[in-house]
Parts: structure tokens; sequence; C-alpha cells
């Protein structure tokens, strides 16, 4: 029977609450394909992805499966996959090679004893004169001077040949995010550095919440999870995000278009059709005009991204004052109504017709609504994404007033 690693997690984590936390959020795909493993962005599932080699895996010792699974997960942490890199990958290859080396060395002095004996760890051959706890910058500059002067590892051996050494994991996904990948649009740096932090705030809220502690992450790690869950995203981006994520339907694969990155592992695709975006907003007597004001702002805005449907509603939906709001199309704001609030007569409306993504922009209160069968965005002030009157795990965009 083939290594089933999410059979074994909860075992080979039970002493790492943080990572076992973050692993949760994070995609598991067996892959014979490559030769160890490998952490992703899925651009059909819209998740990260660990991808692993089951016979890899399942010839480790449990404390090397934990380091690997660490060493992945780390790549995320440390911003491996959403930062740009300081030269071109496709046109430099062999930059390329040595930054991934660089990246190895800037995870692994974290995990010195809880690696198999491929791994690149600082202070060990052929890396006895680097530093510990430098960042992949400073990895990469000292790799790049012994490269170029044949020294440390990349010193020749007694026949005149130099064994160039290499990263763990397979790190072929990885590039500047903002290029393209035959064509197709990719997400970009911010937008991945958006669910990082959504998942890293969520797996330590889950820690809080427990009191099971950080297992080994040491304090360094978590200033780094600190500074991840305090980065802020520009609303636009956000949203752009939101409405290309929202069509499941407009993806085709085809085996025919070859991912350039990762050969054979995630197909590439084409688009068919654009977003069929609801956008519901709130009128009811406590949304005052400037607030609504600030809204319709916010809309003219949003249409130049895409074009959407108006559904003005408070305790009812209005029926005959929906409308069409068409891409690049500025409109004047408008109030057409008063009275309490409701949020499930706009999630009704928006399930019963062929809506991708639903967006309700509100004061939040009004108590919680009934699911939606699409996606579904809030928008409100600093003030009431603060103050919400209900909980909700769904995303919560705040613009202010």
């Amino acid at each position: 029977m083939p290594f089933d690693l999410n059979f074994h997690l909860h075992r080979l984590l039970r002493k790492e609450p943080f990572f076992a936390a973050f692993s949760r959020r994070i995609e598991k795909c067996a892959d014979s394909r490559i030769p160890t493993a490998a952490i992703a962005f899925n651009r059909e599932t819209q998740r990260f992805s660990l991808l692993y080699n089951p016979d890899f895996m399942e010839s480790l010792s449990d404390e090397h499966k934990v380091g690997v699974l660490k060493h992945e997960f780390y790549h995320l942490i440390l911003n491996h996959l959403t930062a740009r890199v300081p030269f071109d990958p496709m046109k430099e290859p062999e930059k390329a090679k040595v930054w991934n080396v660089a990246a190895d060395l800037a995870i692994n002095t974290h995990i010195v004893d809880e690696l198999p004996s491929m791994a690149c760890i600082p202070g060990q051959s052929p890396f006895e004169e680097y530093l510990p706890d430098c960042t992949t910058e400073a990895y990469f500059k000292k790799l790049m001077e012994d490269k170029e002067n044949g020294t440390g590892p990349y010193e020749p051996s007694d026949n005149g040949e130099a064994q160039e050494p290499d990263s763990l994991d397979d790190h072929s996904t990885w590039g500047n995010p903002e290029e393209d990948q035959q064509g197709t649009p990719s997400p970009t740096s911010e937008i991945m550095e958006e669910k990082l932090k959504d998942m890293a705030k969520e797996a330590m809220e889950d820690i809080e919440k427990s009191s099971s502690g950080w297992g080994s992450v040491s304090h360094s790690i978590r200033r780094e999870l600190a500074k991840m869950v305090s980065v802020t995203i520009s609303p636009e981006k956000v949203l752009r995000h939101f409405i290309k994520t929202s069509v499941n339907s407009d993806r085709s694969t085809t085996i025919r278009r070859i991912n350039r990155r990762y050969p054979y592992i995630h197909p590439g695709y084409k688009r068919n059709k654009v977003s069929n975006i609801a956008i519901s907003i709130d009128q009811s007597g406590s949304v005052s005009d400037e607030m609504l004001q600030t809204f319709f702002s916010f809309l003219n805005k949003l249409s130049s991204i895409a074009t959407f449907t108006v559904i003005p509603f408070h305790h009812d939906i209005i029926e005959d004052k929906v409308y069409v709001w068409k891409k690049g199309e500025k409109r004047p704001w408008t109030r057409v109504c008063y009275g309490g609030t409701n949020f499930d007569p706009p999630t009704d409306y928006v399930n019963k017709r062929d809506f991708d993504g639903h967006i309700i922009i509100t004061d939040m209160q009004a108590p919680k609504p009934v699911g939606s069968k699409c996606q579904r965005l809030w928008v409100t002030t600093s003030y009431y994404k603060k103050y919400p009157y209900f909980q909700t795990r769904e995303k919560i965009l705040a613009i202010d007033v």
C-alpha cells in the first residue's frame, strides 16, 4: 500500500502544534514524479499544496519525515514562494539553482538535527564556513562568491571536478509570481501573501485557543509570523483576487498546455468566460448617507475591474431596482430604501441564480445570514469590521469613510 502522508500527519506532528495547525490549511498530494517533496501554489484550487514522493517519505525515519514537513512549511513562512528574486529564473537558471540552495540554508539552520544527510546545513560539510541564522539573501551572496572563486561547496575535488550542491526538495514552481505561465494569468505576489497571512493568522489563533504551545518554533520565526500577519493588502488587489477566483467554470485543463515551472504535475488552463459577480448593497437606516456615498465611491472603483449586478436591500431586496453596472461605468450614489437589515433575502436571491461570487457591502449590523452557495465577501468600514454584529470566517474587507 503506497505511503499516505495524511494518514500519518497527526502522529508525526503531535509535538508540533503550530505546524499541525498550519498543515491543516495546505493540500497534500502524493506524486512519484518528483524526487523528494515540493511546495507549490495550486492554481486550480487556489490553495498551497505540499507535493511529496511517497517512496521517499516512507524511506525516512519519523524524525526526518517531520523535518522535511517543517522544511516545506518554512518555505511558506519565509516567503520563498511569494518574494521576488533578484534575477529572472527563466533566463538565469544557474543563479536559480544557487538561490534554491540559499533558501534551504536559511531554513535548515532552524532544524539542523531533523533532516536527512542530503540536506544543505550551515556549519556542516560542505558549508563549514557558513554562519547559522542568516537570510536567504546573505547565503545567496556567499554562495555566488564561492561559486565564482571555486571555493567552499564549489571547490573542485581531487579529480578536478566540482560537485555543486543542490536543494533538498524541488523548487521548480518558484519564480516571480507576477510573471505569466503559458499565457494565463497567475496570482500576484501580494495575493499569495494575503492567503499566507490568513493561513498563519488562523494557525496562530488555533494555538492561542488551545494553549498547546508553539512546539519547536523559535522566537525569530514567531517574529517573522507576526510580520506576515501584519501585512496590509490593498482592497483593489483583494477584489481582483476575489473576482478571479470566484468562477470555477471558466477554467479548463489541458495536458497539451504544459506548465513550464512544473511539467506534468499541474496542467495549464485557459479561460472561457468572465466571473458573474453579485453585489448586494445595504441601504438600511443604520447606513448613513456618508457611508453610502463611500460605498458607491468604492463601486465606481470596482467598475474599473469588472461588470457586476447591484442588488439594493434593507430587510428585503428591492427587485425592481436591481441593475447591471457595466465595466467602466461611473454612477452617482443613490438611496432607494430605509428600514432594518436582513442578509437572508440578498443571499437567497443570489443562491437561486447563476452567480459565481457575492459581495455584500454593509455595516454588518444584523444577524448572521444563511450560507452562500458561491464565494462570499463582506465589505464594510474599519470600525464595523472591528465591531461586527456577528462573527464569520468569511473574508471581511475594510474600506475607510
